[in-house]
């Protein structure tokens, strides 16, 4: 598992190891780890020009000793120094005997057009809103580059929690973090500026719960159900699907063909498009009774292409089972009678969906997921499944908010949600949390989305279809 700490507790976590160090040895790991990075990137170092963007503080001091690790190996190593009277003196000092120079902020734009490798060490993790006037041309000048760009820990002006960017950053090729992920590197829009991304260990004693945590194959696999010799369908869970309408029947037939290939032994299907359900899906079993009369189910999805039809969602919000709510149903969900259940509830909005829930507007979501995740789960005492280009699973209760891993932007079609919330339902009626069943679901979807894309666009059936293939993948590691 993928594990990303707080720009507090990794400051804390580093105090600690430096007490025990000499004095300066955790940056010179840093830098080693650092330099390593940039020569792999270079190819060859003897010849090459490197331009260093320096800050002051220790972000710069990595940058500066990096540097002269790539000056001794005969690399052209120039710094521009945007505060040269708070730069790093050892930093400074180590790279001007290595056979480096500096240069005012001045001709950084310069000499960035004729570099061959731009290091970023302009602001740490600690920094806040977006690159300061006199930063932002030499940012600039580096995306024009045919440089390329690696980024110190993180790329400057963007912020290490939240993943938010609040004004000019850099853009990076590769992003050399130090001892953990931090949130940014795993969050839109500021994983979109890492590029990317090598972790260096420099031997940082971490917290058991991280802040953020990305699942891997091992960990998918070790959370997928698997039938034993005795199960039927009840003991490998039924999922109810109540969801499309006169007007979008083919919701339902996707969340069906979702629910179908998450890992539930039957699929309940009640609604106005049992007709459309049972044609596609004769193994699914169909009702036009209500939720309440249409048998057992271990789990409920309910909301794709509902249209204005609340009652179906009254009636599944009453069940004391898990609920799974989704498009159309988050819109006409009581807060309060979601809030007030005591059997799991996993949201699944998308962040326009989220933004209106929030009442704030969309770009307010798309800039700040964390934190929109967060607020929502709190709000509605539920496990918020935020969809987009970073997917986020928050719990109500606090902890480590998952961040999905896998995916394409081809999965932004129609309908690809309606066969996530199906998928994720037959988790749920599974077995699984809540919190596993959505990070599971957002995962294997993700995966399924590359297998059936494969570089070309792909359709939500397309997706569904592939979802065995995933299922696979998955288990053979």
């Amino acid at each position: 598992m993928r594990t990303a700490y707080s720009v507090e507790t990794v400051r804390t976590a580093e105090r600690e190891l430096m007490a025990r160090l000499p004095e300066g040895a955790l940056m010179q790991r840093a830098a080693a780890g650092l330099a390593a990075a940039c020569a792999d990137l270079l190819g060859r170092v003897y010849g090459s020009r490197v331009v260093l963007l320096v800050g002051s503080g220790d972000n710069g001091g990595d940058a500066l000793y990096a540097g002269a690790r790539l000056a001794r190996r005969g690399a052209g190593v120039t710094a521009v120094l945007l505060a040269p009277e708070r730069a790093h003196a050892g930093g400074l000092a180590a790279l001007r005997r290595a056979g480096g120079t500096v240069a005012a902020p001045g001709a950084g734009e310069e000499l960035i057009e004729r570099a061959d490798l731009v290091l970023d060490g302009i602001v740490g993790i600690g920094g806040k809103g977006g690159l300061r006037p006199d930063a932002a041309p030499l940012a600039a000048a580096a995306e024009r580059a045919r440089a390329a760009v690696v980024a110190v820990d993180l790329p400057s002006g963007v912020d290490a929690d939240t993943g938010e960017v609040r004004g000019a950053a850099v853009r990076a090729d590769l992003t050399v973090t130090f001892g953990t992920h931090k949130p940014g590197l795993l969050i839109d829009p500021a994983r979109e500026h890492a590029g990317s991304v090598r972790l260096v260990d420099i031997g940082l004693e971490l917290p058991a719960e991280p802040e953020l945590e990305a699942l891997q194959h091992a960990d998918v696999a070790r959370l997928l159900p698997a039938p034993a010799a005795e199960s039927d369908k009840y003991r490998r869970g039924v999922v109810g699907v109540a969801a499309g309408s006169a007007r979008y029947p083919g919701a339902a037939v996707l969340a069906v063909s979702g629910a179908l290939r998450g890992g539930a032994g039957a699929v309940r299907y009640v609604g106005p498009a049992r007709d459309a359900v049972i044609a596609r899906f004769p193994e699914a079993l169909v009702s036009d009774r209500g939720p309440r009369r249409a048998g057992r189910v271990q789990a409920w999805v309910v909301g794709p292409g509902a249209g204005d039809d609340g009652r179906a969602v009254a009636e599944v919000l009453t069940a004391d089972v898990p609920v799974l709510i989704d498009a159309d149903g988050l819109r006409l969900a009581d807060r309060g009678l979601v809030r007030a259940r005591t059997a799991p509830t996993l949201l699944t909005p998308h962040a326009g969906e989220a933004a209106a829930l929030l009442g704030v507007d969309r770009e307010e979501v798309e800039g700040a997921r964390l934190a929109s995740a967060r607020e929502l789960a709190a709000r509605y005492g539920a496990t918020v499944l935020l969809k987009g280009s970073t997917t986020l699973v928050a719990d109500a209760a606090g902890g480590a908010v998952r961040v999905n891993p896998t995916g394409t932007p081809w999965l932004a079609t129609a309908g690809s949600g309606d066969v996530l919330s199906g998928l994720a339902g037959s988790l749920l009626a599974a077995g699984l949390p809540a919190r596993d069943a959505g990070s599971v679901a957002a995962y294997l979807h993700g995966l399924a989305g590359r297998l059936a894309a494969d570089g070309a666009p792909v359709s939500a059936h397309d997706v569904a279809e592939a979802i065995p293939g995933a299922w696979r993948d998955v288990v053979r590691g």
